[in-house]
């Protein structure tokens, strides 16, 4: 049934007024209820996205920010991340879990997705880069240019004196949507921001017959070296680090080094950047 405005669902003759007095429906806005055992995972925010848009009423809201994103299957919310609405002039009381944004959007800046209005790709990184840090801002930016396969340059185009927007220009300046993740897009931004030389992201390794090896986050291929973001699943699940090593092992055979980073190294990467250096500089470069 998913989630439904309790005045039209009685009107409807859909629900019983004794049934959405008991347990078996929950209470999520005013006016707005669900089946029990239909209740959006906290960490759902495009379930709790459905949810929340039936707590405005009349017109419907345009679903932005964060919730946006994972709309568009880039997934680069954090997991205390809220439920941007964005309902024009309109006077809506803020409720937990929700941020309401007395905003206009209008045009190619609002899109239709599996029946919810939201946010176009390149409008919600614009949001985003506005509003979050530069760190943050990148990440919703290489992400959201990835999946809606635009220019990040574009964002340079709108309005200068919006609020933010002084946040764009070193945003786009830094974005690569070539990097296929948060922690990714984390690494590179260390190893711009400690000026190691600038390697190619994606990079197809191939032997000397020119078969595919590998696909590496970051390489340098002059010195056959590579830099991978080691999540933890990669330890954890068995299958994985079988993988794992064969595909490190074909990569030596090769001729590549490769130097791992893990979450750590991604909250403190000097130490990352130190092994990085040293082992390009075992490989010949001077840089």
């Amino acid at each position: 049934m998913g989630p439904f405005r309790a005045n039209e669902a009685l009107a409807a003759g859909d629900i019983t007024r004794g049934r959405l007095a008991g347990p078996s429906t929950t209470r999520l806005f005013p006016n707005v209820r669900v089946l029990t055992d239909q209740v959006a995972d906290p960490d759902d925010l495009v379930g709790r996205a459905r949810e929340a848009v039936l707590y405005v009423r009349g017109d419907p809201p345009v679903v932005g920010g964060y919730a946006a994103a994972e709309v568009h299957g880039a997934h680069i919310a954090p997991p205390d991340a809220v439920v941007d609405l964005i309902v024009g002039r309109r006077s809506v009381r803020p409720r937990p879990g929700l941020s309401i944004r007395r905003d206009t959007v209008a045009g190619d800046d609002v899109v239709e997705v599996d029946g919810l209005l939201v946010t176009s790709t390149e409008r919600t990184a614009w949001d985003l880069v506005r509003r979050l840090g530069f760190v943050d801002g990148v990440v919703a930016l290489d992400a959201l240019a990835r999946v809606g396969e635009f220019d990040p340059a574009r964002l340079l185009d709108r309005p200068a004196g919006a609020r933010g927007a002084r946040r764009v220009a070193p945003a786009v300046e830094a974005a690569d949507p070539r990097s296929g993740s948060r922690p990714e897009t984390v690494m590179r931004l260390a190893m711009a921001r400690n000026e190691v030389p600038t390697p190619t992201p994606q990079f197809e390794v191939r032997d000397a017959q020119y078969l595919f090896v590998a696909r590496v986050d970051f390489g340098w291929d002059e010195f056959k070296v590579a830099a991978e973001y080691q999540g933890d699943g990669h330890r954890m699940d068995l299958k994985q680090w079988r993988r794992d090593q064969s595909r490190l092992a074909e990569l030596a055979s090769c001729g590549w080094i490769v130097v791992p980073c893990t979450a750590d190294d991604l909250l403190f990467p000097l130490a990352f950047v130190r092994r990085l250096l040293k082992t390009l500089a075992l490989r010949g470069c001077t840089v």
